[in-house]
């Protein structure tokens, strides 16, 4: 039977026909106008998406590189840094603030719970000399979301600056940079972005440059201020052809606007929560979010077999658990070029899976759930 592919992994996310067709146009050089005219639109476009009036800066990476360059360019040696450790990628904060020898304290939860304000200005509240506080939007190994908001209003009466990986979040979950006052947003372009993986972006606040320029770690490519010298032009090499696409995934994106942006993720993910729970499963993340929904998968189910069947033979890709999550967790995205109808194909598929691996259930109830949250806001 033909198969068709259809990918729900938080990341890589599925790319619009539109963008990918950018990506085939010549290769220009990137020192002449007409190339740097198309750098400026993106670079603009992002700033309205970030939610600020700063520059956002583009790295030739993946989100990863601009979750090493936040650091990188704000705390170095013996630099009293908190880090929230909630999931695989606060880990990673704690990780790249080793590696630069920086005084870390880790707050760390168990996974698929989220901090408490209160426990950062704690710390804060005892440890003054704080330079940098580094935490999540969505943890996407789990599906949980951080309050930032409330964090921001915290750090932003402190010396410390607040630095958010937004990898997954940003553009579903709302996140304002200036308004809030988060220092230091970091992102990846192959997520809500629409868009092949290849491009890191940034941000940094007027506090945060301000570290940036005082900080003494050995730095190169990462260096933020070679970035913000000639902004918008790039100090290095930029992948050219992914800024074109860029360059037009930013343009989808500000149509839809921010608010809309916000509002159809929050849809897209109340539908799947609705559906879950009419299905008899139970939701893993104790504050889930609007990237992605991870299940518990059922104590009868092989949870690494369902994902590979799924995937291998009916072409439906989830994402499965990390470390010790493995075969315990399916995550389900519901993120970036996605509509209802995604939705619908992915819960339709899970429940198929399910029935063929065992689990009783009455076929169609999740479908069933998801398409009167979908009627009810009218979509």
């Amino acid at each position: 039977m033909l198969r068709k592919n259809y990918l729900m992994a938080p990341g890589p996310t599925p790319v619009p026909i539109d963008i990918l067709l950018e990506g085939a146009k010549d290769t220009i050089h990137h020192r002449t106008p007409q190339y740097l005219a198309i750098q400026k639109k993106a670079a603009e476009g992002t700033q309205y998406l970030f939610q600020t009036s700063q520059p956002v800066f583009m790295l030739s990476s993946s989100g990863t590189g601009a979750m090493e360059a936040a650091v990188a360019n704000i705390a170095g040696n013996g630099d009293k840094v908190l880090s929230i450790n909630a999931g695989k990628f606060g880990e990673r904060w704690g990780d790249l603030c080793r590696v630069y020898g920086t005084d870390l304290t880790e707050i760390k939860l168990e996974w698929g719970t989220y901090v408490r304000p209160e426990q950062i200005k704690e710390f804060l509240d005892n440890n003054p000399d704080t330079k940098a506080v580094f935490t999540t939007l969505s943890e996407t190994s789990t599906g949980t979301v951080h309050p930032i908001k409330e964090i921001a209003d915290i750090v932003k009466n402190t010396n410390a600056v607040l630095v958010v990986d937004c990898i997954s979040g940003i553009l579903a979950e709302p996140i304002k940079m200036d308004e809030w006052g988060v220092d230091v947003i970091v992102t990846g372009v192959q997520k809500g972005f629409m868009m092949p993986p290849g491009i890191a972006l940034l941000s940094f606040s007027e506090k945060a440059m301000e570290l940036v320029k005082e900080c003494k770690n050995p730095r190169y490519y990462f260096d933020i201020r070679k970035y913000a010298k000639g902004h918008p032009d790039s100090p290095f090499t930029p992948a050219i052809n992914l800024v074109y696409q860029l360059t037009k995934a930013v343009e989808m994106l500000q149509a839809e606007t921010i608010e809309g942006l916000w509002e159809r993720h929050r849809i897209l993910g109340d539908a799947t929560r609705a559906a879950v729970k009419a299905m008899g499963l139970e939701i893993f993340a104790e504050k889930p979010g609007n990237v992605l929904t991870s299940i518990k998968v059922p104590e009868n189910v092989d949870g690494k077999k369902i994902i590979s069947f799924l995937r291998d033979e009916w072409g439906v890709t989830f994402a499965g658990g990390q470390d010790h999550l493995k075969g315990k967790i399916i995550r389900i995205a519901h993120l970036g070029y996605m509509s209802k109808f995604d939705v619908i194909v992915g819960i339709s598929a899970l429940e198929m899976g399910l029935k063929k691996f065992g689990y009783d259930i009455e076929m169609g109830v999740g479908v069933k759930a998801a398409e009167e949250v979908f009627n009810k806001e009218g979509v």
